[in-house]
């Protein structure tokens, strides 16, 4: 192993908000799986000193500097010159590199800006990184001995396959990767983070493989992770941990790495043959579009009514006008009532049911801001609630999130009951 890795993300609209980093999280897994160490990550706007400032710190502590953003043909695209003025190394016009870009521009029928002259620049000495989806070139350059520099545009995509065609080569064949770390994360759902920790404590001692908790949207999360020469041999180490933590915690757990909570409702019915339908208020079709999300879930999921009015919820839904008046709107028998509604309105299987006080205004001391039914109706006929409250410290879109993956998660329990 050749040293620990530094991931540097250049950009203003980084530090402003503007965007989201997930260059930092993408290159921080891959690391994970090339077995690479990594102990920093920097966010730096487009000013060169304080770039500069970050390279300084970087190079005492780290031996692959990884940069994105900062290679686009705007002024305050900065990172390949400031790179070379701190290691006093001329730019120099790349012919090959120019040639790429203008033809580019020819195939797209447009004629290339003279600013995109500047993307042809590259220390010398440096090795170019080509960008087979876009413009804007990278470099692999060592400047001093033992120390690698790489560059990357700061577009996901464009990032994405650079890093994948000729980056994970190259560090492989130059010794960085050692034995890498294969993970596997299981999710729970209905139990808070602090609880699960306390349940599996014993395992958070462990070296290899390794247990950490996260929670995250709602949703609470065991990484197992373990370093070893293969995936067969990874595996072996991460399994029997697994299953002493399903053991432990069966019922809130739901899945594991990619699956979601609408993709596991989704394997259930489908490979039950059974379909479903939703009636929503609250949530305003949240609930439908999760599902949709999945693809393929047309072969069980036969759409949603968006019940926001009580007369929706009167005339197509058959919810009792007289519950309405005595319990109102906000209810058990109400959430269930449209559970049921919808399931015959739509033919299917199953039916959900939401209804709740979304905020942030029209609650009331019994029924405040976060207070949510949810009803499930079932293939026999029968019908089920439960309440929620969610509390209003996060706000609308947070108690809507929290209601979808809720009633989610009380049909994936009814989906194993059946």
């Amino acid at each position: 192993m050749k040293g620990s890795a530094e991931i540097i993300c250049v950009g203003s609209e980084l530090l402003l908000g503007d965007i989201v980093n997930t260059n930092a999280q993408f290159l921080a897994q891959e690391l994970a799986q090339l077995g690479i160490p990594h102990y920093y990550q920097t966010v730096v706007g487009d000013n060169p000193l304080r770039i500069q400032r970050a390279v300084a710190i970087a190079c005492e502590r780290s031996r692959l500097l990884l940069f994105t953003g900062g290679l686009g043909p705007t002024p305050d695209d900065l990172t390949h010159e400031t790179l070379a003025d701190f290691f006093d190394t001329p730019l120099e016009e790349r012919p090959e590199v120019l040639a790429d870009i203008q033809q580019k521009y020819e195939r797209r029928g447009r004629t290339m800006a003279a600013s995109n002259r500047k993307q042809a620049l590259i220390p010398q000495g440096a090795d170019v990184l080509s960008n087979p989806a876009g413009s804007a070139p990278g470099m692999i350059w060592e400047p001093r001995p033992g120390l690698v520099l790489m560059t990357f545009p700061g577009v996901p995509k464009e990032m994405h396959v650079m890093w994948q065609t000729t980056a994970v080569p190259y560090l492989q064949n130059a010794g960085w990767a050692a034995a890498p770390i294969y993970s596997r994360t299981l999710k729970f759902w209905g139990i808070g983070e602090s609880d699960l920790a306390e349940q599996v404590n014993h395992l958070f001692d462990r070296e290899n493989p390794t247990v950490a908790p996260y929670a995250s949207q709602g949703t609470v999360k065991l990484r197992i992770s373990a370093r070893a020469a293969s995936e067969p041999e990874a595996i072996a180490l991460i399994a029997p941990v697994a299953d002493e933590i399903l053991k432990i915690a069966a019922d809130p757990y739901y899945g594991s790495d990619d699956e979601t909570l609408a993709s596991v409702v989704g394997d259930r019915l489908r490979q039950t043959g059974q379909t479903l339908a939703v009636a929503e208020s609250c949530t305003g079709g949240g609930l439908g579009h999760m599902l949709t999300a999945v693809a393929g879930s047309s072969a069980y999921f036969m759409g949603g009514i968006i019940s926001y009015d009580n007369a929706v919820k009167i005339g197509l839904l058959g919810v009792s006008p007289a519950v309405l008046e005595t319990l109102g709107a906000v209810s058990a028998p109400v959430a269930e009532q449209m559970a049921t509604g919808v399931r015959a309105r739509l033919g299917t299987d199953w039916g959900v049911g939401i209804t709740g006080v979304a905020g942030p205004g029209g609650g009331t001391a019994e029924k405040p801001v976060g207070l949510v039914y949810i009803g499930i109706a079932g293939p026999e006929g029968q019908a089920i609630s439960r309440a929620y409250r969610f509390g209003n410290l996060r706000g609308r879109d947070w108690i809507r999130h929290l209601s979808c993956c809720s009633a989610l998660d009380l049909l994936r329990r009814s989906l194993k009951e059946t």
